[in-house]
């Protein structure tokens, strides 16, 4: 059976407004019949935390916090818990929601994406598992992402090891994901508001017992380019695909950065769902 062809971009380290606004472009070309369906690796030029588009952030993240990490914040467009984006790769996917392969369950394309990382694990030499949450696990809310896995995403005795996100507009569907390599646990707990310092001691040590990253799993140090390497063999192979190496002209680059700084690094939509009075971005 014959590979279907879908693009391939490498755009490196971008700040937090570019790297959401590319997502969002890339989602709109493929709409528009101007690309085929892309695989995009990227990286964060500075510690990034992410919120979901619907996500109430006001009274869960340290804005403070932000500000003395020199932390970047930036919404998404897909919704879920914040994510802290540092060492890590980052994958999205456009694709047609309409294409054969994408099932029409959102909880099922999760599941086709996923394969891709499941490959690309196994790639670097670690044998992961899809996470199947119990019906009152799925149902839980928790202000940081990385506390529980979702449906689909890859866990290792049970420790979440990356993270998924997903929109459908324009009949088209975004995918996206974090796979650290590792983390600054201090101070992803330092970004978040908790009751007491008590209780956020208790729920950082918790978090050791529920996430992972590659660096402690394996006890080696890997690179962006070594993790590109072994995931992009894993989509080829999950999904069937042969990459071609996709690089935007100076007219799109051109647009993502006007929609990153019309958009992302706005206050009318990183706070939209928060204060009356705006906060001034990290």
């Amino acid at each position: 059976m014959l590979s279907e062809e879908w693009y391939f971009l490498d755009s490196g380290h971008q700040d937090a407004a570019v790297n959401m606004a590319l997502d969002e472009l890339l989602l709109s070309w493929h709409s528009e019949d101007k690309i085929q369906p892309t695989l995009r690796f990227y990286g964060w030029k500075d510690p990034t935390l992410s919120a979901g588009q619907f996500q109430k952030v006001h009274k869960s993240i340290d804005f403070d916090a932000i500000h003395k990490y020199n932390c970047q914040f930036v919404r998404r467009l897909t919704g879920g818990s914040a994510v802290l984006h540092d060492d890590e790769l980052t994958y999205s996917i456009v694709v047609s929601e309409d294409h054969p392969a994408i099932p029409t369950s959102i909880r099922e394309a999760y599941h086709v994406l996923s394969k891709g990382l499941y490959e690309g694990f196994k790639h670097l030499g670690i044998q992961v598992d899809f996470a199947y949450p119990d019906r009152s696990a799925a149902k839980e809310r928790t202000a940081v992402c990385f506390e529980k896995a979702a449906f689909y995403e890859m866990v290792v005795d049970g420790k979440k090891l990356s993270g998924n996100a997903q929109t459908r507009k324009k009949g088209v569907l975004l995918q996206h994901g974090s796979i650290p390599m590792s983390m600054n646990i201090d101070m992803l707990y330092d970004l978040f508001r908790f009751p007491s310092e008590k209780v956020k001691i208790r729920k950082r040590d918790a978090f050791q017992e529920k996430a992972i990253t590659i660096n402690q799993l394996t006890n080696k140090v890997h690179t962006y380019n070594l993790m590109k390497e072994a995931f992009y063999k894993g989509f080829q192979t999950a999904l069937n695909i042969s990459l071609l190496p996709f690089e935007l002209s100076t007219e799109q680059w051109d647009e993502v950065y006007e929609l990153a700084a019309k958009k992302y690094r706005s206050d009318e939509w990183n706070f939209k769902r928060i204060l009356k009075e705006p906060i001034k971005n990290a």
